[in-house]
């Protein structure tokens, strides 16, 4: 099926055609066929690369360019990045792409003048709570990655979301995408969507399983030149000879540090000069982005072409390796499976070194089919590659034929709605009240009868836990006690803030509980809530962790007693995290943050932006119901932003001066902003620079001050490039 051919604005069939897209693949015309540009509902169920994203393309630049608006819902804040980023190529055709993933409590009005919206589906449920005007224009929906309806953690809030924008919207068109849903066709009926299910793919997808030096396919079998004692290393450097890259997936982050390590001297043997010199600037780019040891280490591996990625590294570390590896500068990245959820991020040969994964109730388990295709839906790179691989590592024969059985001819598991327990519910209970959705038991029942987990169980013992949750938020104080049902302000604000109301009610009661407050007391209620991402209790903590409670015992709201074994254990792990973000705040070295409490980097800034966010709900609340602690907390909610302490507060206003120079000038004697503005320029930049002084010159709006460092360091016109950047007066801050 042509583009030309197509129900499409002439507009965006030439944008098309002059991207070198000029005819769609088979599954993609059959979703034209079941009605994909005249506003059905549709899911798709078809390969990764396979192009599931176009058809989402299509029906939203239809919908927009005859008046519409599309939402875009992603499940990770790094995959809505890397969806806006492509979207935005759109703009020629006068087409505004916005995204929004943080700040639950904003209903961000200002992204209604977008023609399309990439959220998170957390975010998309926060913006329904705040009840944003521009969500009842929203025309097509699309949700990516929809088989997460079946995670305990996100699946809850995706299924309400898509329900509630449904009876929002009963005209607006869902799309559903997913590469493995082993229950398509109920989710389907579920969505009243025409469903595309296809195993086509543009670039032929080998899997098979690799043995003693042979790699076994369905219909074929090859030797593979054997380069040491690790199967994986030589399934690397035979990929890399034959002009490909290479992913692996790894159980843990550790093992993905030391198999790219290990890699690394091999592969590095196989660089071009052009490869070595681009991949020793991005090395140099992660240690500018980096102050600890796993940043050097990383750096290292890059230098010889290899890479690994996990959630312990920060942001920009992440971007450095994927972008290393687009440019087809890194040759190989050893990954956890957090890689296959949506990146896009294909290889030649996908290696799952060990498809095993490590259950605190079990011990290793052998991972779900569902993952594993995931993981293989990565190889092969469209118009890149002329087949991709999939290849498990097995060491005996009897294995071998266990993992064609579990996983290459198998099918992916089945999905099932987690909404039916009270963890899951309790929150969409409330927001669905204090959204006005419900007013009577009657009516959220029959909210809930359109969900998913209704479809499939029939609503069985779903009113039961409704009546757990209604008891809860009415005892808590968070719904009128009355028949009908309606949110108290206490309520309505816990539901607008976006928070479990379990860490809600254990956030108030701890401020009334307390006898006097530190900043101890606060972190540890903010680490004490179901909310808060708590750090795992290692053999070597618990002297040190149960010491530093017994010597601060009355800085804790409410401390159980040390009998009780399980309530006692849960405890500790919650005063390390806050000890953890006590470390943060007092500047630390996040090398020594990192060795102390054995995470990453990546673990330290998303531990702390979760303490920030309900450290400012603890604040709100704090204030509505005149409980003590409100000034604290909101002292402390900029504090966990930045990492620092108070005194560094308006000099960390400035843009790119993170803790550590912001630090540096503060102890030079620079501690406001209007000392930097009358400060010499050489004292400034002898602390922190000549580039970043000029910068912070650029901000505070006086340029002539940067031109004068360019001018005695007589620096290049790309230097000159960079200095005139970031513009903007201290107004702006």
């Amino acid at each position: 099926m042509k583009i030309e051919s197509l129900d499409l604005p002439e507009i965006v069939k030439r944008f098309y055609i002059e991207s070198g897209i000029a005819e769609l693949y088979p599954p993609q015309a059959e979703a034209v066929e079941r009605g994909l540009l005249e506003g059905k509902n549709l899911l798709a169920a078809i390969p990764t690369a396979s192009g599931k994203t176009l058809l989402a393309e299509l029906a939203m630049l239809k919908s927009i360019l005859a008046g519409g608006k599309a939402l875009y819902i992603v499940p990770l804040r790094a995959l809505a990045s890397e969806k806006f980023r492509h979207f935005q190529a759109f703009s020629e055709l006068g087409v505004k792409v916005g995204i929004s993933t943080g700040d639950y409590d904003r209903r961000d009005e200002g992204l209604g003048s977008n023609d399309i919206i990439v959220a998170t589906s957390e975010k998309t449920d926060s913006l329904l709570r705040n009840e944003t005007a521009w969500m009842q224009e929203i025309s097509v929906v699309v949700a990516d990655e929809v088989h997460l309806i079946d995670s305990p953690d996100r699946g809850p809030t995706l299924e309400v979301t898509l329900t509630k924008l449904r009876r929002i919207n009963p005209k607006c068109q869902i799309l559903a995408l997913s590469a493995t849903i082993g229950n398509a066709k109920e989710l389907a009926a579920w969505l009243e969507a025409e469903l595309v299910l296809s195993e086509w793919r543009p670039t032929e997808l080998r899997e098979g399983v690799f043995l003693d030096g042979t790699y076994y396919c369905k219909d074929f079998e090859r030797p593979v030149r054997k380069e040491g004692p690790d199967d994986a290393v030589s399934l690397v450097l035979d990929t890399l000879r034959e002009g490909g890259q290479c992913l692996v997936f790894e159980s843990s982050r550790k093992n993905c540090a030391a198999f790219a390590r290990k890699a690394a001297p091999k592969v590095g043997k196989l660089l071009v000069s052009g490869d070595r010199e681009a991949l020793a600037l991005l090395a140099e780019e992660v240690l500018e982005a980096s102050e600890t040891d796993t940043g050097t280490d990383l750096a290292s591996c890059i230098r010889a072409g290899t890479a690994f990625h996990h959630a312990g590294l920060n942001t920009a570390l992440r971007e450095c390796v994927e972008g290393g590896f687009r440019e087809g500068r890194i040759k190989l990245i050893s990954s956890t499976p957090t890689l296959a959820a949506g990146l896009n991020l294909p290889a030649r040969r996908v290696i799952v070194r060990n498809y095993r994964r490590y259950s605190p109730d079990a011990g290793m388990q052998p991972i779900p089919v569902l993952d594993y295709k995931q993981m293989a839906g990565r190889a092969g790179r469209p118009r890149l590659d002329p087949y991709g691989e999939a290849v498990l590592l097995a060491g005996s024969n009897k294995e071998l034929v266990d993992l064609f059985g579990r996983y290459i001819e198998a099918g992916p598991e089945e999905i099932w709605s987690k909404l039916g327990t009270e963890n899951a519910l309790r929150t969409h209970v409330l927001s669905t009240i204090a959204n006005g959705f419900t007013h009577t038991k009657k009516e959220l029942m029959d909210f809930l009868e359109a969900t998913f987990f209704a479809f499939q169980y029939s609503n069985f013992g779903l009113a039961s836990v409704v009546d757990e949750c209604l008891y809860f938020l009415k005892k808590e104080g968070m719904l009128e006690d009355s028949e009908n049902l309606k949110a108290t302000g206490y309520g309505g604000l816990v539901s607008k803030l976006y928070l479990d109301p379990l860490s809600a009610s254990i956030l108030v009661n701890g401020l009334k509980k307390a006898g006097w407050l530190t900043d101890l007391t606060l972190l540890h209620l903010v680490c004490s809530t179901p909310d808060m991402r708590q750090l795992y209790m290692r053999r070597p903590d618990y002297g040190p962790v149960n010491d530093f409670v017994v010597s601060h015992v009355e800085e804790f709201a409410e401390a159980p007693k040390p009998f009780k074994a399980a309530e006692y254990e849960w405890f500790l792990a919650e005063v390390k995290t806050a000890l953890m973000l006590t470390d943060w705040i007092r500047e630390r070295p996040e090398n020594e943050i990192c060795e102390k409490f054995g995470i990453g980097e990546g673990d330290i800034r998303a531990i702390a932006d979760i303490g920030e966010w309900i450290m400012h709900v603890l604040a709100q609340l704090a204030g509505l119901l005149d409980l003590k602690g409100a000034e604290k907390a909101k002292e402390l909610e900029k504090r966990l932003h930045y990492g620092a302490g108070p005194e560094l507060m308006e000099l960390l206003g400035i843009k790119g001066i993170g803790r550590v120079r912001a630090r540096k000038l503060y102890s030079a004697g620079f501690t406001t902003l209007s000392g930097l503005l009358e400060a010499d320029p050489k004292t400034v930049a002898a602390g922190v620079g000549p580039r970043i002084a000029a910068r912070i010159f650029r901000q505070l709006g006086r340029p002539e001050k940067a031109e004068e460092l360019a001018e005695s360091r007589k620096i290049t016109g790309s230097d000159k490039k960079e200095l005139g950047d970031n513009q903007k007066s201290i107004h702006d801050f």
